[in-house]
């Protein structure tokens, strides 16, 4: 028996179409080890950096299964993605099932040829890749826990900061400061429709915008008196080039402008339709083509859009250390417009197929138009109309969402007259720059050459789950935690979280990869400055305000002035005398009510007593002793309502009740904390016939499935041949 290892199920499952049988196809379902939690446990740093990894929770049974499978095999080969991530995973299950020489292949697509070319021509492990992936993770981790850590003692626990993440939320913070510098400025927009000698009708613009109410008045004036003529008409032809096919941040971008998906929810479908086989790898920072996806390319333009619209083409790859030998992401089979899928599936795949196929045509020709109009005198600024139409359409052919509308101005020359039919002036005021939308600050990190096609997606990802970035609409708006803790860094740690420094951070794992740098020379490089950095910092004094309140605001209790300071719930108010006076209010300026006595003991405790307090959902109503007596009074109406009546599968004692928490509803056992059984939707009330744990209710898309998503049954992608899994605390 033959061995092939893949990350995924679904990848498995199509890779094994195509071996006929040679081999048994496994899945590892991703990583199987990791650090430790613990940090102290994690990273032998004395001793040269050496991580310590362990089995990831819940993979157990997985490792096992193919620990086993692989005393059996005469042959076993290793099919991880190919970056180095895939490497890296290459290395753990190697590592961990004790393998001794294991073949190493990589699949740029998941086609029947492009797995027998792999097969064919397999190779070590790349301990280049695998090191260059390891020092990303320790550093991660040590930059992780030291910054947090600090974070903790000096502005308030709980908080985070990340080697990455960091410099992306300046980034953001530093837009949000020329937003709130910014003085508006105000001008007056000015707008002439003019009729034409054959009864058509033009908006034209003034050329320019005044900023005083009487100049304004003065050119409204003259040109409501004056007789109008055309003093030009100026046509040029221009062209517009394709654009090259996708790279990851590209296809992220795109993907959110004109689809309105998050980046982390394409790279997920992108997932799924390379394990389906079809698009090539999705993780790339390349614009080659392969020159059989050329040729394909060519004889579809040639036969759907004409010989005369071909213009076979290669584009320069931006990124300093992008890998040529990948390919930008296409369809893997090109001459398939659409492929089977969910309905994400299939509109990502047609963006895709669009933009590669158009990256090979010929360029879009556009007619602009501009006409100048004036009054016969002369004595105001010139008024203009714009337009332009499309007269060859080249690539816009294959990428019509592209194209846009024609603007088509009527046939004028100069000299003729024209009559003024309205005129409008509109007061306006300039602008502040807009925030990043999250393809903005994707464009903006690969500009700044912060992080890498693969870790975009995860930057954004965890900015928004730590509550440091908000969506505000599409763009991405620093909370008061984020402003804090980005403050922070920038004053202490500013050197540490700079473009320079953070794109230099970047080569130096890239110089590992390409087998220039020292992976133990490159952290002690790194990190004997950075602890000595953090030690002297945590002599500084604590962080206990945010600066002086607005001196309007007094003291609702002793009318002392008050200071900014950060709570869980964002910024607030807090009496300058505090501990002595607990005097608060909100940011605005509101007087913040503290608890409120209901006369009621504790029936848990019995020594507290039940107090009313405002909450981040509300009122509600718990025991003064908290946070050692965790008591909350629920109605019982409510609490009826919440209870789903469904006995817990864990410890059969409980049941499973409707929670909410900071990324929305889920359930929990009753007996909490005794029993921490979670699953995130409601539970049906049925059994898992495979693995015993709860089935909750599904989506439009997935209908009834297992809580456990180790589980096949959670999700119907998964193979058949996986040996059930055991129930797990969480779903």
């Amino acid at each position: 028996m033959k061995l092939l290892i893949v990350e995924s199920p679904a990848k498995a499952k199509t890779v094994s179409k195509y071996l006929n049988g040679e081999y048994t196809v496994k899945a590892s379902v991703g990583h199987i080890r990791d650090l430790p939690k613990s940090n102290k446990q994690a990273i032998d740093i004395p001793g040269g950096f050496i991580p310590h990894y362990e089995i990831s929770k819940g993979k157990e049974h997985i490792v096992s299964e193919i620990k086993t499978l692989a005393k059996k095999a005469t042959e076993v080969v290793l099919a991880t993605d190919p970056d180095r991530e895939g490497e890296a995973i290459a290395w753990h299950i190697k590592e961990a099932i004790g393998l001794k020489n294991p073949k190493r292949v990589a699949f740029h697509e998941i086609t029947k040829d492009a797995v027998r070319e792999a097969m064919e021509h397999p190779r070590e492990i790349d301990e280049n890749l695998r090191q260059a992936q390891e020092a990303r993770r320790v550093l991660d981790r040590l930059v992780g826990y030291d910054l947090s850590g600090l974070i903790w003692k000096k502005v308030r626990y709980g908080l985070s900061a990340g080697r990455v993440q960091s410099p992306a939320l300046r980034i953001i913070m530093e837009r949000e400061r020329e937003i709130r510098a910014f003085i508006p400025v105000t001008y007056w927009d000015i707008e002439a429709d003019l009729k034409t000698a054959s009864s058509a009708v033009i908006t034209f613009a003034c050329s320019k915008q005044p900023h005083e109410k009487e100049t304004t008045e003065t050119i409204v004036s003259k040109a409501k008196a004056g007789a109008w003529r055309v003093v030009d008409v100026n046509e040029t032809e221009a062209k517009r080039s394709p654009r090259p096919p996708f790279t990851t941040s590209t296809l992220q971008q795109s993907a959110s402008s004109r689809l309105g998906y998050a980046p982390s929810r394409t790279m997920q479908i992108a997932q799924k339709l390379y394990e389906a086989g079809h698009i090539s790898y999705m993780r790339t920072d390349s614009t080659n083509l392969s020159k059989q996806a050329i040729d394909q390319i060519s004889s579809i333009i040639e036969s759907k859009y004409g010989k005369e619209n071909l213009h076979v083409r290669t584009y320069a790859t931006k990124s300093k250390n992008a890998q040529e030998a990948h390919e930008a992401i296409r369809p893997s089979d090109c001459t398939k417009q659409t492929v089977s899928g969910t309905p994400e599936q299939l509109r990502l795949y047609e963006l895709i197929w669009q933009r590669a196929i158009s990256s090979q045509m010929e360029d879009a020709k556009l007619l602009r138009t501009k006409i100048v109009a004036n009054i016969a005198t002369d004595d105001i600024p010139p008024f203009w109309a714009n337009g332009s139409r499309v007269i060859s359409a080249g690539w816009l052919l294959a990428d019509t969402e592209s194209r846009g509308e024609d603007v088509e101005l009527p046939a004028v020359k100069a000299g003729d007259n024209m009559s003024l039919i309205d005129l409008r002036s509109t007061e306006k005021q300039t602008e502040p720059p807009s925030r990043y939308t999250e393809a903005g600050l994707i464009k903006e990190l690969e500009k700044r050459d912060i992080g890498r096609p693969s870790t975009y997606a995860s930057i954004i990802k965890t900015l928004q789950d730590r509550d440091y970035v908000i969506k505000d609409g599409k763009a991405m708006k620093p909370t008061d935690t984020g402003e804090v803790v980005s403050d922070f860094l920038e004053q202490n740690f500013g050197a540490y979280i700079s473009d320079t420094f953070t794109a230099k951070m970047e080569d130096d794992l890239d110089e590992i990869a390409n087998g220039k740098a020292s992976y133990l020379d490159t952290l002690r490089n790194f990190y004997g400055p950075f602890l000595k950095e953090v030690k002297l910092k945590e002599k500084s004094e604590k962080v206990n305000n945010l600066g002086e309140a607005d001196p309007i605001h007094i003291c609702p209790k002793c009318k002392g002035s008050m200071v900014i300071k950060l709570g869980k719930s964002g910024k607030f108010l807090s009496c300058k005398n505090y501990p002595d006076c607990d005097g608060a209010r909100t940011i605005e300026g509101k007087e913040l009510e503290g608890p409120k006595e209901t006369g009621e003991k504790c029936p848990k405790c019995e020594t507290g007593s039940l107090v009313q307090r405002q909450g981040k959902f509300g009122i509600f109503v718990a025991c003064s002793n908290y946070p050692k007596c965790k008591f909350i009074k629920t109605d019982p109406e409510e609490e009826k309502r919440r209870n789903t009546g469904v006995v817990c599968n864990l410890c059969k004692k409980g049941t499973m009740v409707e929670k909410r928490g900071r990324f929305g509803f889920f359930y929990s056992c009753s007996s909490y904390p005794d029993c921490k059984n979670i699953i995130k939707t409601r539970p049906t009330g049925n059994t898992c016939p495979v693995c015993q744990s709860l089935m909750m209710e599904g989506t439009k898309t997935i209908p009834e499935r297992c809580s456990n998503k180790m589980c096949k049954n959670h999700n119907p992608h998964k193979t058949e041949n996986e040996t059930p899994p055991q129930p797990t605390t969480a779903s």
